[in-house]
């Protein structure tokens, strides 16, 4: 049966992804509770990691420029940690809002 068919009969179709919104190709319907906080501490790890690896970078280019030694540790300790708890600040409550959404509407 076409959706106009579907319609007609009284049978109602939703679209795939129930139109919530997508980020990157993902959808943003649908997580369950532990599925979002899988995703918000992956999105904070994810941050952790890269910020460290700029950062590390960063010192590295900054010590081969003539500059005294650093301590690599600035690198996690004063910018992966903190943006890594930005994000997980952000995307805490995003998810979980998601998810109580999805728990009301469904």
């Amino acid at each position: 049966m076409t959706d106009s068919a579907h319609i007609a009969s009284g049978h109602a179709t939703r679209p795939i992804g129930g139109g919530g919104g997508k980020i990157f190709g993902f959808p943003l319907r649908g997580f369950g509770l532990v599925s979002s906080l899988l995703l918000s501490f992956a999105s904070a790890l994810f941050t952790f990691c890269v910020t460290t690896m700029v950062a590390i970078f960063a010192l590295l280019i900054y010590r081969a420029n003539g500059h005294a030694a650093v301590d690599m540790a600035i690198s996690y300790r004063d910018f992966g940690f903190p943006a890594s708890l930005v994000v997980l600040a952000i995307a805490l409550p995003l998810f979980l809002t998601l998810w109580i959404r999805a728990k009301i509407m469904g």
